[in-house]
C-alpha cells in the first residue's frame, strides 16, 4: 500500500498528535542509535513533548556530550572576533595595495603626458619615449584601418547610386518612349487648319459709310 505524502503542519486533533509523537520518536530513538554503532558517533539525542515530558538517548554519557558541546560552541564563540580582526586586517592590506598601484598609474600617466619628469632618470625617459613611440604606431595604424573602412563603404555607396542612376535612366527613356509613340503611327498634326494656305479675297470700302457710290476693291492675298 503506497502512502500518501504527509503535510509539514501541526496535527489538530490531539489523539492523532499523541499517537504520531509516539511513532515518530521511537523512529527517531532507533536512528540515532543506529547512527552511533554503524559509524562510531558520539551521538546525544533530547526531546521534550508537548506536555513537557522529558526523552533522551546518549551513546555514551549525556553530560559528557553536552559539555564537550559547550566547549566547543565557548571556542568557536572566542574564535570569532579572532576570525574577524584577521578579515579587516586582510581587506586594509588590499586596500593599500590598490590605494599605491592607483598612484603609481596616476604618475605614469603624467610622465606620458609630458609632466613631473624633473625627477626621472635618463634611463627611464628613453623608456618613455619608445613607449609613446609604439602607442603613435598603434594610433597611426587605426586611423589607417579607419580610413580604409571609409573608403570601402564610400565605393559601396557609389556603386549603389550608379545603379539607381542607370535605373532611373532606364525609366526615362520608356516613358519618353511611350509619349513620341502616338504622333509617329497617326502623324496628326495639333493644328488641322493651318496645314493648308488658301487664297482669301477682301473688300476694303474707302470713304464715309452713306457715300456707297464711291466704292474701291482691293484685292488681297493672304
Amino acid at each position: 500500500m503506497v502512502r500518501g505524502k504527509t503535510q509539514m503542519r501541526r496535527i489538530e486533533n490531539a489523539t492523532s498528535r499523541q499517537v504520531t509523537f509516539s511513532k515518530r520518536r521511537n523512529g527517531l530513538l532507533k536512528k540515532a542509535f543506529e547512527l552511533s554503532v554503524l559509524c562510531d558517533a558520539e551521538v546525544a539525542l533530547i526531546i521534550y513533548s508537548s506536555r513537557g515530558k522529558l526523552y533522551e538517548f546518549a551513546s555514551s554519557s549525556m553530560q559528557a556530550t553536552v559539555g564537550r558541546y559547550l566547549r566547543h560552541t565557548k571556542e568557536t564563540h572566542h574564535l570569532q572576533p579572532l576570525v574577524r580582526q584577521h578579515t579587516l586586517q586582510t581587506v586594509q592590506h588590499e586596500a593599500a595595495t590598490l590605494v599605491k598601484e592607483i598612484e603609481s598609474l596616476e604618475v605614469s600617466k603624467r610622465k606620458l603626458l609630458g609632466e613631473g619628469l624633473g625627477s626621472s632618470s635618463c634611463e627611464e625617459l628613453h623608456q618613455i619615449e619608445q613607449q609613446l613611440e609604439r602607442s603613435l604606431t598603434n594610433v597611426r595604424a587605426r586611423k589607417h584601418q579607419v580610413y580604409r573602412e571609409q573608403i570601402e563603404q564610400l565605393g559601396e555607396k557609389e556603386k549603389f547610386l550608379a545603379a539607381e542612376n542607370a535605373k532611373l535612366g532606364e525609366k526615362y527613356c520608356v516613358q519618353l518612349h511611350h509619349r513620341q509613340s502616338p504622333n509617329e503611327q497617326g502623324e496628326v498634326s495639333p493644328h488641322p487648319e493651318s496645314s493648308s494656305i488658301s487664297d482669301v479675297e477682301t473688300e476694303l470700302f474707302i470713304g464715309p459709310p452713306e457715300s456707297r457710290s464711291l466704292k474701291r476693291r482691293l484685292p488681297l492675298q493672304t
